[in-house]
């Protein structure tokens, strides 16, 4: 059980990074959306291909254009919150009680 927690813990790190990385991307794309990047730019077309399935989710599912202003990358960082605190404390959680054993 002690290699399962510390397995476990691993685990936990690396979807709270991951989960990190992506709510930076999330970010940069919203303020890219403020000036108008040049869409051949392979930093653009990155952060739009890995933003667009989540946003594109989001907006087919809830209404998000609120006068104009497209707040969808605003409810995936929420999203994205509330995964990182939920997934990553319950493996913690896990892996802590599995190492104690």
């Amino acid at each position: 059980m002690f290699m399962l927690g510390h397995l476990l813990q691993g685990l936990a790190m690396v979807v709270n990074m991951v989960l990190t990385l992506y709510m930076w991307v999330l970010i940069i794309n919203a303020l890219l959306s403020w000036v108008n990047p040049d869409p051949r730019n392979p930093i653009v077309q990155f952060l739009y291909s890995a933003t667009w399935p989540v946003l594109y989710q989001i907006r087919q599912r809830i209404p998000v254009v609120y006068g104009g202003i497209d707040v969808s990358p605003l409810v995936a960082m929420l999203a994205v919150y509330l995964l990182r605190h939920f997934l990553v404390a319950s493996l913690s959680t896990v892996a802590n009680r599995l190492i104690m054993m």
